[in-house]
């Protein structure tokens, strides 16, 4: 399911402008990939997280989050992801954690639980080898 029609089925309205201001990298396996920060994707991200935001509820995403989202191809549709990922910042908070690792299904959320923000993602294929460091918690989902 696209972000779109998971937004359109919640009844949420999304404008979109054309996109401009993209900027170039290199991932990892040495594609070029583009930065999604005016991407229609990140366009309708944000604005789902606004919609939440206005209710009193939600993660926020990094702009370095956002970016690993769209490189990694992390879809945040599937199941109750988003839902899930707010119940895991709420329970890390009210254990007094700061920094949380937050596994869901194949991936992780680093989070920043007093700033109530998603600092980075990683899938289950970049995890491999990895070691994190500078979190007081991992709350499995």
């Amino acid at each position: 399911m696209l972000i779109s029609e998971y937004l359109q089925m919640r009844n949420v309205s999304v404008t979109t402008g054309n996109v401009t201001g993209f900027t170039t990298g290199t991932a990892r396996d040495g594609n070029t990939i583009q930065s999604p920060e005016n991407s229609g994707f990140a366009k309708e991200l944000q604005s789902q997280l606004a919609e939440q935001k206005k209710n009193g509820q939600g993660v926020e995403f990094s702009r370095h989050a956002m970016e690993r989202i769209s490189e990694r191809q992390i879809d945040l549709d599937s199941g109750d992801t988003l839902e899930r990922l707010n119940r895991a910042v709420e329970l890390a908070g009210e254990k007094g954690s700061s920094d949380a690792l937050v596994m869901i299904d194949s991936n992780a959320f680093i989070v920043s639980v007093k700033n109530n923000k998603v600092i980075t993602t990683l899938s289950a294929n970049d995890m491999q080898g990895n070691i994190f460091t500078n979190i007081d918690s991992t709350v499995i989902m």
